[in-house]
């Protein structure tokens, strides 16, 4: 949710509620992982079940703290305020043969790539090499073992 409203004054929107909520609607039509739950819960991607993005926008119009629409949220469901983002792996240096095969198929996933015909870890590990210049170029660029 601090995400969220940081993206909003980062983009210079207006703190009103419609035009938060279309800028919410808006960030939320190309959001994934968490970002796309959240957006799922407060009601704000197509196919949610629920719309409680009023209980969102007029508070944050308002400037209310994040943690304080938390609370009231959590009356309605405990699930918005519970998301907590992974750790985020440092590709330049880390040691891609210590990391688990969920973990490399998360980088992956987060670069919106898959391994097709993968099955050893091996195989994973090859996979994020080849594509490290194009989604981490920095992370590339720093590693020693390539």
């Amino acid at each position: 949710m601090g995400r969220l409203y940081q993206s909003l004054k980062d983009d210079d929107i207006k703190f009103t509620s419609a035009d938060i909520e279309k800028a919410l609607v808006k960030k939320c039509k190309d959001a994934k992982g968490k970002e796309n739950r959240l957006c799922y819960y407060i009601g704000a991607t197509s196919d949610a079940a629920t719309k409680t993005i009023n209980e969102v926008t007029k508070p944050l119009s308002h400037h209310v703290p994040v943690e304080i629409i938390c609370e009231k949220l959590k009356k309605k469901d405990s699930q918005i305020c519970e998301l907590r983002y992974d750790k985020q792996v440092d590709l330049s240096t880390v040691d891609l043969k210590k990391l688990k095969v969920k973990d490399l198929k998360k980088i992956l996933e987060e670069w919106g790539e898959s391994c097709k015909g993968c099955a050893e870890k091996s195989d994973f590990i090859r996979k994020i090499n080849e594509l490290m210049p194009k989604y981490a170029p920095n992370a590339a660029s720093a590693r020693t073992d390539l």
